[in-house]
């Protein structure tokens, strides 16, 4: 199955007050809950779409029967920039579910969001780690609860492959170069497959790169610093993660697999590379947990004897276990009875159960028990969650402001792999941190 998290632009909510206002008048918005049409109906919104959307309603039927609650559920792929609209309009869901930390923390601090009932925060604090926690709090008032998550940084790659080159999984990012070099020599081929293409949202996968390397080059301190801007794009720090991954995305030797030449990397979509990498077009690609799905939909087997399986991007040392990932956080906009009721149990671990056995998601919760993942790479990567050595990061880019995290920094991506110089990317990408920030 397909299993996308939506990355769209997220338009400052000022720039958005005027069509809030519009938005009002055509609406029929029923005031500042604008929830369902009684106290027992509770409306979600939330980029989850297609195949994810209806297994997200499953996932919470046998709740509505037992409480009499009904959840209406509505998908968007305009979530980021829709959602400020509704909250200033007057028209709100009950409940949204938040791809993006620094969106959720924008709304909290204009004071759309209501606060985290004392039922949530008690799940919080039991099945959540104290990172997972702070990123659904703002200046120290807890306003979401986590939901699903993804393990980023993973390298895919076909095992039978390997075996017949002769080559191991490497265990630090020198010898991920090693394995490079040696793969181009053995078959004459570009190694690596990347598409940066999403839309409106094209260059979040390059993203995905540089996060990692910042974590595992420089540490959990310098990548905070760099998440609020004390460590600026154009530090040393930040210039190198930039040469490191292009070390890899612009050698012309070793991309763009299948596709074309480096500036290919723009113009193929980020899901376009599964069947390349499935039909063994290409043997190595970067990309989150989710894109089993997309492996599966293109008709590979994912697993360790599978016909693809992947390892996490080792770091600089051998034996560091630094990852960055993804989620989403819920938020309120409503505190009535039933929308508190909804919103304790997504934030429990029998819901996180429940979606996990319908497939294709992971979860963070540390009630989760990894059995019950869908295929091996999902249940390795609830592992690496739930594991105490594990150095873990949020998606830098969707902690930062919206007009840097999904405006300059994915653009950049796009910018910098069409051939602009790395120095004149970074300035770019940094004057579009909010003077405020």
């Amino acid at each position: 199955m397909s299993f996308i998290r939506t990355r769209r632009t997220a338009l400052p909510l000022a720039v958005l007050a005027v069509a809030g206002v519009a938005l009002t008048a055509c609406s029929g918005g029923s005031g500042s809950s604008g929830g369902g049409d009684d106290d027992k109906t509770v409306t979600i919104y939330g980029t989850i779409a297609d195949t994810e959307a209806k297994l997200l309603e499953e996932s919470w039927a046998d709740f509505e029967k037992d409480s009499g609650i009904t959840i209406k559920y509505e998908s968007s792929k305009e979530f980021e920039s829709q959602i400020g609209i509704r909250a200033q309009g007057g028209n709100p869901p009950d409940l949204a579910i938040f791809p993006q930390p620094g969106l959720l923390a924008d709304l909290a601090k204009r004071d759309y969001l209501k606060p985290a009932p004392d039922s949530v925060k008690a799940n919080i604090e039991k099945y959540w780690s104290t990172d997972w926690a702070a990123y659904g709090t703002v200046n120290d008032t807890v306003y979401g609860a986590p939901l699903m998550a993804s393990v980023k940084g993973l390298v895919w790659y076909q095992p039978a492959k390997f075996k017949e080159w002769g080559v191991e999984v490497p265990k630090t990012w020198d010898e991920l170069l090693t394995l490079t070099k040696t793969i181009q020599e053995k078959t004459g081929a570009a190694p690596w497959c990347a598409g940066f293409g999403s839309g409106d949202a094209s260059g979040w996968p390059g993203t995905d790169w540089i996060e990692d390397l910042v974590l595992r080059q420089q540490g959990p301190d310098v990548y905070d610093d760099w998440v609020a801007n004390k460590v600026k794009f154009t530090d040393p720090k930040i210039k190198e993660a930039f040469d490191s991954v292009g070390e890899i995305l612009k050698n012309p030797e070793y991309v763009n697999a299948s596709f074309g030449d480096v500036s290919s990397i723009n113009s193929t979509e980020f899901g376009d590379v599964a069947p390349a990498l499935a039909s063994g077009a290409c043997a190595l690609h970067h990309q989150a947990s989710f894109f089993s799905g997309f492996l599966e939909d293109a008709g590979a087997t994912v697993a360790p004897d599978g016909d693809v399986w992947a390892f996490v991007t080792p770091g600089i040392k051998e034996g560091e276990t630094a990852v960055t990932g993804g989620g989403e956080i819920v938020g309120a906009f409503s505190d009535d009875e039933s929308t508190v009721k909804v919103q304790e149990y997504l934030s429990s671990p029998e819901w996180a159960n429940k979606r996990v056995k319908l497939g294709g998601v992971i979860s963070a919760n540390n009630g989760l028990d990894p059995a019950n993942a869908s295929t091996p790479i999902l249940s390795q990567a609830i592992e690496i969650l739930q594991d105490e050595k594990t150095t873990f990061r949020f998606d830098a880019s969707d902690l930062m402001p919206g007009a840097v995290g999904a405006g300059t920094f994915w653009k950049g991506l796009v910018n910098w792999i069409n051939g602009d110089e790395t120095d004149q990317v970074l300035k770019d990408i940094e004057a579009g941190w909010p003077s405020s920030e």
